[in-house]
């Protein structure tokens, strides 16, 4: 007996929307990826710029979490977080992370496999002031990130105290925390994935060898 309102072997879809063949794709990686994403951004979709980020800690243990791309450059693709959160403690120890995009409607997903670093803190603290000021008192207030709380009110309470802090504060005036800022990831390897019908997917695998972009079709 199960809990779950449908036997999930019934749940199936077929994937009609496109193919991806090496004759299609840019020589250059990043450049398919700003192809397809911009081919996301037009479609309409929810929060397209909306990214897995897989780490692993010294010891390997895996962490995978939701966060936004908030850059994209032949030089990386950024995000932004608490330092001292899981994640951050993670690329402290295991510098390699991967992204993962899935764009459901286009029934495509994308991955890039590389190694992060911070981003200057000059480029963190622009780009924090330009976030709305809420979202730049919900840094202050969240941290340990990860860490746990009594309540919710407890924390809701930390949030009012910060807001009658800042009451008077306009765009710019609020200092990005300390423990507050950006992650740039440098790829090494890329992977798009085209969905096709009976799971004969379409998968095309970018590698950097020698400085150089090596394309290969993988096994659905």
């Amino acid at each position: 007996m199960t809990d779950i309102i449908q036997e999930l072997s019934d749940l199936r879809m077929s994937y009609e929307q496109g193919t991806l063949l090496e004759t299609d794709v840019n020589a250059n990686p990043h450049l398919q990826f700003i192809d397809w994403f911009n081919q996301a951004l037009q479609a309409d979709l929810h929060e397209p710029y909306a990214m897995s980020l897989a780490t692993a800690d010294a010891q390997g243990r895996p962490h995978v979490r939701t966060v936004l791309l908030r850059g994209a450059t032949e030089q990386g693709y950024d995000f932004y977080t608490n330092y001292d959160s899981q994640k951050g403690l993670d690329m402290a120890e295991n510098p390699y992370v991967e992204l993962l995009f899935y764009w459901a409607k286009l029934e495509r997903q994308a991955r890039i496999f590389g190694r992060v670093s911070k981003i200057p803190e000059a480029e963190s603290t622009a780009y924090y002031h330009k976030r709305p000021l809420g979202s730049q008192i919900a840094a202050h207030a969240s941290t340990p990130q990860s860490g746990v709380i009594a309540t919710r009110e407890a924390f809701e309470q930390k949030v009012h105290d910060l807001e009658q802090q800042f009451a008077e504060a306009k765009q710019g005036e609020i200092d990005k925390p300390s423990f507050w800022g950006g992650y740039r990831v440098v790829a090494e390897h890329y992977e798009f994935w085209q969905g096709r019908p009976s799971r004969l997917h379409d998968r095309i695998r970018y590698r950097l060898q020698d400085g150089q972009w090596t394309i290969e079709r993988l096994m659905p």
